[in-house]
């Protein structure tokens, strides 16, 4: 059998852009990441994606609007990377495309992530597949997360429990025994509220290398209303989103005389405190945590979660394990449109709650 190309295209709860990448597989066999291509979401995109967050006027009309704009820019990101690597649109076996997610809310049984699917097979040429929550959700799941099942496949450990964060807008971790199912959850906000502050205070959109945070102070006062969330009680399986976890949502717990910086610096050990908690939660004993995501480039974050897990869990990037931090999300849905076509169920459903293993995913055919 011929080795196969997959691209899967990512864009996160931090809305910077959309990131493409390439995978090989060998049938149902994962063999390696092949490359990457991100494409940035222009200023004007990213606030009209925020304000879709929101109940507003013409809903429906600038959702379908917006997701046609996504799949054009999903569609230059494919054409991207196919050029780098010198390959056409006949060598790749299917997109997996998660699309943007808008809004999250499986206690009403739905999740909404704008892609417009038809339109970007229809773009690149390349069969497409995308939809891959509502399977899970029609299964009594949380359709979320879903990286714990691709987490699995790639890192698990024969020898020892390890555990897999990802850190993007939203944090969610993957617990992988050795010899019991995976499970995972969303610890809660990752890069989210703090890119939303930095964007409010100094219309940046994020917190370069921590530079704002590095000149701050924690709030004790503020740090124990933010962790006093009823979402960090709730036994998981669970998700969140922007839903719980907005601009608006933490400028209600502020007093209004703290300096900005003071508030960035509690953003970033307020998301280092609830991965530590509930990463100890649900593996007290995990010695390895392997680490993906935006967040990771932020060194003062890091550095908190260095000083709270030490010394009994060493912290790594994925990139030691031989899938680079910025990938993984990305070549997830690459894996999980491999699994779609090789009719292999994909829904990590110890993490979603699902009542059982579904094949995820809708596809829709290129020219």
């Amino acid at each position: 059998m011929q080795p196969q190309y997959y691209i899967g295209i990512m864009s996160g709860t931090s809305m910077d852009g959309a990131d493409a990448v390439l995978i090989q597989m060998q049938g149902k066999q994962w063999q390696r990441a092949v490359a990457h291509s991100f494409l940035p979401y222009s200023d004007g995109l990213r606030q009209e994606l925020l304000a879709l967050q929101n109940i507003g006027e013409n809903e429906l009309h600038r959702s379908n609007i917006l997701a046609q704009t996504l799949s054009r820019l999903y569609a230059q990101t494919v054409q991207q990377l196919l050029a780098e690597q010198n390959l056409s649109a006949k060598d790749i076996a299917a997109i997996g495309c998660h699309g943007q997610t808008i809004r999250h809310a499986p206690e009403h049984g739905y999740s909404i992530q704008l892609v417009n699917l038809p339109l970007l097979a229809e773009l690149t040429g390349i069969f497409t597949i995308g939809d891959f929550r509502s399977r899970d959700l029609a299964c009594n799941g949380q359709g979320a997360p879903l990286v714990p099942a691709f987490h699995e496949a790639l890192f698990q450990d024969a020898n020892e429990t390890r555990a897999v964060l990802n850190i993007g807008g939203i944090s969610n971790i993957s617990i992988l025994p050795p010899d019991n199912p995976s499970f995972g959850f969303d610890t809660g906000p990752g890069n989210m509220l703090m890119d939303a502050w930095m964007q409010h205070i100094w219309q940046q959109p994020y917190d370069k290398n921590g530079e704002k945070a590095a000149q701050g102070k924690i709030l004790p006062d503020l740090l124990a209303s933010l962790l006093d969330h009823p979402y960090f009680s709730r036994p998981y399986p669970k998700s969140t989103g922007r839903e719980l976890f907005s601009l608006g949502w933490l400028q209600g717990r502020l007093k209004g005389n703290e300096k900005p910086e003071d508030v960035i610096r509690t953003l970033v050990f307020y998301t280092a405190q609830t991965i530590f908690d509930a990463t100890k939660q649900a593996a007290p004993a995990i010695h390895h945590l392997y680490i993906c995501g935006g967040g990771i480039r932020n060194p003062v974050l890091m550095q908190d979660l260095k000083t709270l897990f030490s010394p009994d869990t060493k912290l790594h990037s994925t990139a030691k394990l031989d899938l680079d931090p910025q990938w993984v999300e990305a070549a997830a849905f690459a894996w999980l449109a491999a699994c779609w076509c090789n009719q292999v169920p994909s829904n990590p459903h110890h993490a979603t709650g699902a009542h059982s293993h579904r094949i995820l995913g809708s596809g829709h055919y290129g020219n």
